[in-house]
């Protein structure tokens, strides 16, 4: 049987049936880009944010920073010591207080803030007294009198011993109880209180794990000390407590032993 071409007029008319169905039936919109992964040609890797560590600039050529201790007698007086630790907390430096027993009553706060603000507290007898040749019981009234104060502000032990006047006789070695802290600059600060000469005194001497002997009693003194960090941090001078100078230097302190400074 031979099938016959339909009339042209019914095949227009199912052309445009057709045709009104496409225009008439919802389509789907296209995705949107982002939900789509790119082409790998076309995809460009988006580097992370770099983390501190990796922005940290290294010290020229591997070497260790320099350490240096400042460290302050006869303390605590509330208006030069006040000065002396805001002073430190804008510099982010820290230091260490051999401080006189007498002086801690009313001065409480001062120990608090010390110690929260890093610093390191040590021991310079109670009425500022030679050590040398005294009995045990007068050393004891001496230095665990003003060791059981600090243990009962700051609720530890573990304070370092500085003798009046550096001091020192088998004796004081022997009762210590504690690592004994001399030093190896002295600008002998309290002499003429001139804050010019002690800072050229102290920036001309510094060295990588010197020990700074200063007083925080004095204005003058505490003018000087923010003046050094100043100085000294342009050299690439870091300011730690005397137990983290030798700890970083993987000295132990040992009770009875003497320490002037980090021997290089």
């Amino acid at each position: 049987m031979t099938c016959s071409a339909p009339h042209p007029s019914v095949l227009l008319c199912v052309l445009t049936g057709l045709w009104l169905v496409f225009c008439l039936t919802p389509r789907m919109p296209a995705a949107v880009q982002a939900d789509s992964p790119l082409p790998e040609d076309q995809r460009v890797e988006v580097s992370q944010p770099p983390s501190p560590e990796d922005t940290a600039a290294p010290d020229e050529e591997g070497e260790k920073p320099k350490l240096i201790a400042l460290t302050f007698d006869d303390g605590p007086k509330r208006s030069t010591t006040s000065a002396l630790l805001d002073g430190l907390a804008e510099r982010g430096a820290q230091a260490t207080f051999f401080l006189i027993g007498a002086q801690l009553e009313g001065n409480e706060d001062l120990l608090l803030r010390m110690e929260a603000e890093g610093h390191e507290i040590g021991i310079h007898t109670y009425g500022h007294v030679q050590l040398t040749a005294l009995s045990r019981a007068d050393f004891d009234d001496q230095v665990e009198r003003t060791r059981a104060i600090l243990k009962r502000v700051l609720g530890h032990n573990g304070f370092l011993l500085r003798p009046p006047y550096g001091s020192l006789d088998e004796s004081v070695r022997q009762w210590a109880g504690a690592p004994i802290i001399l030093w190896s600059i002295d600008p002998e600060d309290w002499k003429d209180k001139d804050t010019a000469r002690v800072v050229e005194h102290i920036v001309s001497h510094a060295e990588d794990g010197s020990i700074i002997l200063l007083h925080d009693i004095y204005p003058e003194s505490v003018e000087a000390a923010l003046e050094v960090i100043d100085r000294l941090h342009a050299q690439g001078y870091y300011f730690v407590t005397v137990s983290d100078l030798f700890a970083e230097n993987s000295v132990t302190l040992e009770p009875g032993e003497v320490y002037r400074q980090v021997e290089n």
